[in-house]
């Protein structure tokens, strides 16, 4: 007769494959679940990557858009600061070519009063004339002095 001697460290063998093997049957079921998941993830990367794609296209041609609308804004501004320097310089010639005979009429103006004035004072004709002449010169000076500090 065969008699079968089971020991604590038969039990404790025994024990220590049931763990073992339920171990085995876990790592198993987590390795499977995490394929999968695995597998969903890259199935969203691929359909990420096939959604973003065409949008960065998108961006890119809206992107080009923008840019040219910029260069037709630059060619605008550029042309409105032409025509303002065109204005300016018109103003200025303008400017110049009335402060000349505007300056010359107020010191004749200023001339004849003064010469008047001097001639009733003192009945002396040359001395009246080169009072006028003198007061002419100084309102000359005066107001393109006075046009020169407008200006600035």
């Amino acid at each position: 007769m065969l008699v079968a001697a089971f020991t604590w460290g038969d039990l404790w063998r025994l024990a220590l494959a049931v763990f073992l093997f339920a171990v085995g049957l876990s790592s198993a079921y987590l390795l499977v679940r995490l394929a999968g998941t695995v597998a969903r993830v890259s199935a969203f990367i691929r359909g990420a990557g096939d959604s973003v794609i065409p949008v960065i296209g998108k961006v890119g041609g809206s992107v080009d858009r923008v840019n040219g609308q910029l260069d037709k804004v630059d060619r605008i501004t550029d042309s409105a600061v032409d025509a303002a320097e065109s204005v300016d310089t018109a103003i200025r010639t303008v400017s110049q070519a009335i402060t000349r005979p505007v300056q010359k009429l107020s010191g004749f103006a200023a001339g004849v009063s003064y010469g008047a004035a001097d001639f009733r004072v003192g009945r002396d004709w040359r001395h009246a004339v080169e009072a006028g002449k003198e007061a002419a010169a100084r309102r000359e000076i005066d107001l393109a002095d006075e046009l020169r500090e407008a200006g600035t």
